[in-house]
């Protein structure tokens, strides 16, 4: 097969002039900070998502963590978590020196394994933080349950689900907190940047006053027409703030994001047409029942149908001009989980095959269909060229 001729990114964010006048108007407005966009990007997520409370942080990092900072996560306390997810999820755990309970995940959807929740329940448990992965909703009816059950907080992590569906409801107005990110790679970006969203009128406003050093609400405005030198400093907070430059690029992300939730959902439905019936390759799967916001595209190599494994076939990949990534390398996996926590790889046995078996393959919506097509014809010559 012919190789094209140019690197296809495993990602590219859509960023059009709509975005890019939106940013020049901000920064002609002369009010760069948390501002009047920000504001504005926050009631936009508000009527999206039909949840009373939006703040806009500098990360999905930061949202995660004034999430447990509000809950009154404390030192030696415990949050169960997936095993199989990125590293803030149990990051932001170790900033309250609390321990970060990891729960092996589904080989179904690669979600946490809800059936394996209970019997990492103690009395120093808090909360549960799933993840929802690559967009696929998690069982939240089943882990609000556990939590009533135990009395438990629920923060769920919907970094890859803005857009995503559970039983008909948008994911956002589910768990006690819910934070999204808009890192580069998302399915709405800003750059960089995160939200927390509550319909919780009192952990709004902690998450909002330790957003920007714990100074009384609304201090942002001090210098505006309307504002006050004067504030106080109520609690120890943080520097977690977004800026209007920033927002100004998310609300017109906002405007786009069924759209490119279509484009998405279109990517992955020409994937597993056109990928299906080859024995070595395992398409993933999608509950009808909910809305998949497809920020991921996994696909598993079977080996006992190849005689290559999933390290060389990304590198064919590459080959072929084609960027892949990976997601995720467990977190029981990595040098500071296992020498702190001592976890090992025996306890995580549905994510050990997940990690060694799984690439994910671009899906975005800057993607042509000869972008596409070129990632089937690849995946295929690759799989047929190297089957046992």
């Amino acid at each position: 097969m012919n190789i094209r001729n140019t690197f296809l990114p495993f990602h590219q964010p859509l960023i059009e002039d709509e975005e890019i006048n939106a940013v020049i108007a901000t920064l002609k407005s002369g009010w760069l900070s948390t501002g009047p966009r920000v504001h504005e990007f926050e009631k936009t997520m508000s009527e999206y998502l039909d949840v009373p409370h939006c703040i806009a942080l500098n990360s999905g990092t930061a949202a995660l963590h004034l999430a447990l900072k509000v809950i009154g996560l404390q030192e030696h306390d415990e949050v169960i978590i997936p095993t199989n997810t990125f590293t803030a999820t149990g990051e932001v755990i170790t900033y309250f020196k609390a321990k970060p309970v990891l729960v092996d995940c589904k080989k179904s959807d690669f979600n946490i394994d809800e059936s394996k929740i209970e019997s990492k329940i103690t009395d120093k448990t808090k909360a549960i933080m799933p993840v929802h992965f690559g967009g696929n909703p998690c069982e939240i009816n089943v882990i609000k349950s556990i939590c009533a059950k135990y009395n438990l907080k629920l923060i769920e992590d919907a970094a890859h689900a803005l857009t995503s569906k559970y039983q008909g409801n948008l994911i956002g107005n589910q768990g006690d907190i819910t934070c999204f990110s808009f890192y580069a790679t998302k399915n709405i970006t800003t750059g960089e940047g995160g939200m927390a969203v509550t319909a919780n009128p009192v952990y709004a406003q902690k998450i909002r006053k330790l957003s920007l050093h714990g100074i009384n609400v609304d201090a942002w405005n001090r210098y505006g027409e309307k504002g006050s030198w004067f504030y106080e400093v109520t609690d120890a907070g943080f520097k977690y703030n977004m800026s209007d430059i920033l927002a100004s690029i998310g609300t017109i992300q906002m405007a786009k994001a069924e759209s490119m939730l279509k484009k998405r959902t279109h990517i992955a439905k020409t994937y597993s047409e056109n990928l299906t019936n080859i024995p070595s390759i395992i398409l993933p799967n999608s509950n009808k029942e909910n809305r998949h916001s497809w920020h991921l595209y996994v696909i598993q190599i079977d080996p006992k149908y190849l005689n290559i494994g999933r390290d060389e076939f990304i590198t064919k990949l590459k080959e072929y001009n084609i960027g892949t990534s990976v997601h995720f390398i467990p977190l029981h996996r990595h040098p500071y989980y296992k020498n702190k926590f001592g976890y090992s790889p025996k306890e995580f046995q549905n994510s050990e095959t997940i990690y060694n078996t799984s690439i994910s393959l671009p899906i975005y919506p800057k993607m042509t269909e000869s972008d596409v097509d070129n990632v089937i014809q690849a995946v295929k010559h690759i799989a047929q060229a190297n089957q046992k």
